[in-house]
């Protein structure tokens, strides 16, 4: 996966942040939207592209397009930069095949001493209860 014809799909907007900050806030637009569409991406493969939809799916909106936001700084550069590195390190996620788990099984002698304690203790018990009289 090339990160800069990757960067080249993305599309940011600009809009104005909301919090506190006076008046600066109200005529500076340093929220940052990226909105990449995947189903139109040239640098995923078929499979890929299944795979991040797939795994992406409740972050995605009806027509299959990822929007992210970022409007923690009150640089517009910034909050650009924020968005697309948490895009990236999504992406990568996704894109992760992860290992299918093989089941082990149990070692028989791990088994035989599971049982040879709880003889143990069955016998133990079993003493304590031939010490009581009721006479």
């Amino acid at each position: 996966m090339d990160n800069e014809s990757l960067k080249k799909e993305l599309t940011y907007r600009t809009s104005r942040s909301g919090g506190a900050g006076g008046q600066h806030v109200n005529k500076v637009e340093s929220k940052v939207t990226l909105i990449w569409d995947i189903q139109t991406s040239q640098v995923l493969t078929e499979d890929e592209r299944t795979r991040v939809s797939h795994k992406l799916a409740n972050r995605l909106n009806g027509e299959g397009v990822l929007q992210m936001e970022a409007s923690s700084e009150r640089s517009q550069v910034k909050n650009k930069e924020i968005v697309t590195e948490r895009f990236l390190n999504l992406l990568r996620q996704a894109l992760k095949i992860e290992k299918k788990r093989v089941a082990t099984k149990v070692p028989k002698s791990q088994i035989l001493d599971r049982l040879d304690r709880k003889k143990k203790q069955s016998q133990k018990k079993q003493n304590r209860r031939k010490n009581i009289n009721f006479d």
